[in-house]
Parts: C-alpha cells; structure tokens; sequence
C-alpha cells in the first residue's frame, strides 16, 4: 500500500487542516456504539501481549472509549487492519483501531467539529482518545488559547476523571517545539502536566529484547521537559502490514490498552491506569533507548496487568 501518514501534524485531523480554535458548527452529537458482537482476533499488527491479556479475561469491559475525531467529512484513506481493504475516515480508522484493541469496551464517536463539550460515561474508566493536534504559531503558551468547550471539557478531564491518550505528533520534533511552519501543538501543551494524560509516539515495530524497535522518523520525541518525558510512551505501529502511518494511529494502541487494564482494576481513576501504564513501559525493547526521545519506553499490557492491585 502506498504510505500515507496521518495524525496530529500541522493544524491537523489527518491529513485535513482544520482551524486551530474552531467555532461550533453544529456538527453531529457524540453517540455510542454497542459492542457485544466485536470478536477478539489477534493481527500481525498487535502486540501479541494482547491476545494474552483476552485469554485472561480482560477485554475492556465495563469501560467506555471516546473517540474525538473526525466522522463527517468527505475525506477517506485507505488502509487494511486485517479485515479487509477499507477506505474510511480518520475517526472511523482510529474508532476501529481502538475497538479491536479492547473489543469487549463500549465505543463513543465525538464528533471534531462539533466543538462541544466531550460527556463522559457515568460508570467505569472513561478513555479520551486525541488522534489530533491544536496548532498555531509559536510564542504563546497554553493559557493564552481561548479553547472551545471541547478542548476545554478534556482539558478538565486529564487531572484524574479520565485517562487520555494524545498522539504525539508526526513532525519529528520534541514536544513543545515548533515544526518546520513554525506552528506549536497547544493541545500538547495544555495537556503537559497533567497527571491522567499520556503523550504517545509511534516505533517502527512491536520491540523485543533481541529485536529492538526504534522510533518512526515522523514521530515526535518526548524532549526535554521532564513533565513530558515522564508521561510519554510509545508503541509499534506496522504501517507497512495495514497501510496506516502516523501517531494517529499509535494512540488508540494505547486507549486500547488504557480499557483492557481498566476491566480488571475496575475502581481504578484515570491517573491510576495512567502512572500504571508508564511505570511498567519497557526500555529494554527498545534500540539505544533515551528519555529525551522515548519517553517511559514501549507501553507493555502484560506488565502493566500484572499487578493484583494497583494505587
């Protein structure tokens, strides 16, 4: 397939710019999708830590991921995740992505250009996946940005009530850098500190301690800051297996992963599935690992379920 990457890269949905600050449009209500039909099949593309996790019984029930993205434009991209060829939206890709992750979890589609404020479910972990960023020129910082209530309902979200996952980037700078336009992700940066937020960039393979993987020339690094290094995780992303690139689809890896170990630690908060995601990340799966670029290291499920209990 021809390579295509996608994600949060200059002012972008995909590979669709959109304005930074949009108003509201709008657009289509957030809804939910039922799923107990959704099988659990294991793809060249998946960790195969996954496929244990189901056997254990852990399959994301009980637990409920949003998905703010786009689901209304003309815009279709063509890619294959094991199922069949399929050209479909940048929300519907990464919806999907996230479902044969934790296929027992129930899926809400937010809907990007509604700009309204993001509900969350009223039981269970709720996961927030952000396969986007909110770019505009360097020289401010978060605080200066008049969000909608979109962006500020997640903002609100990410000290505890929900974990979220926030694609990185695909502009192979650090987080908080401006890219080559010299625009700046102010998504990332009202997201940096937050305690239940994850940044999340894209490896080159699923690693192994005798085949280490290395981060994809696109993605963004975790820097310098040791707010981002300390919450910064990555995984494999084999675009050359399902024709999808981009730190778009490397975050709702790890949404995914965020409702697995939220149906076995059931009274855990976002923070909580959060520090236990980065405090089990792997560095020996990765090829000359460095804070500066990987963060925590490579996001392990089996490690992170581990655990009889987590605080």
């Amino acid at each position: 397939m021809s390579k295509m990457i996608f994600g949060a890269g200059s002012i972008l949905i995909g590979s669709m710019v959109v304005p930074a600050l949009a108003a509201d449009k709008g657009a289509l209500p957030t809804f939910a999708t039922l799923n107990a039909a959704r099988p659990a099949n294991l793809y060249s593309w998946m960790s195969p830590e996954i496929g244990n996790a189901w056997k254990s019984g852990f399959r994301g029930q009980g637990t409920t991921i949003t998905v703010i993205d786009d689901f209304r434009s003309a815009n279709a991209n063509r890619g294959n995740l094991g199922n069949g060829v399929q050209n479909l939206r940048h929300g519907e890709w990464t919806r999907l992505q996230a479902g044969m992750i934790a296929p027992s979890a129930t899926l809400a589609s937010h809907d990007f250009y509604s700009a309204r404020a993001v509900p969350l479910a009223t039981r269970g972990l709720n996961v927030l996946n952000l396969s986007y960023g909110m770019y505009a020129a360097a020289g401010f910082n978060a605080n200066q940005i008049g969000w909608s209530a979109q962006e500020s309902s997640i903002i609100s979200y990410a000290n505890g009530r929900g974990f979220i996952a926030k694609a990185a980037g695909n502009d192979g700078v650090n987080i908080g850098a401006a890219n080559r336009g010299g625009q700046v992700d102010y998504l990332n940066a009202a997201l940096t500190g937050k305690t239940s937020a994850v940044f999340v960039g894209a490896l080159d393979r699923n690693g192994t301690p005798t085949q280490k993987a290395s981060l994809a020339s696109y993605s963004n690094k975790a820097g310098s800051q040791s707010a981002v290094q300390s919450r910064f995780l990555s995984v494999g992303l084999r675009g050359d297996v399902t024709g999808l690139y981009g730190t778009s689809f490397a975050a709702p890896i790890v949404s995914g992963y965020a409702a697995v170990l939220g149906s076995k630690f059931t009274s855990a908060n976002g923070t909580q599935i959060a520090n236990q995601l980065l405090a089990t990340a792997r560095q020996d799966t990765i090829q000359n690992y460095n804070i500066a670029i990987h963060g925590r290291g490579e996001a392990s499920i089996a490690r992170a379920l581990a655990p009889v209990s987590i605080r």
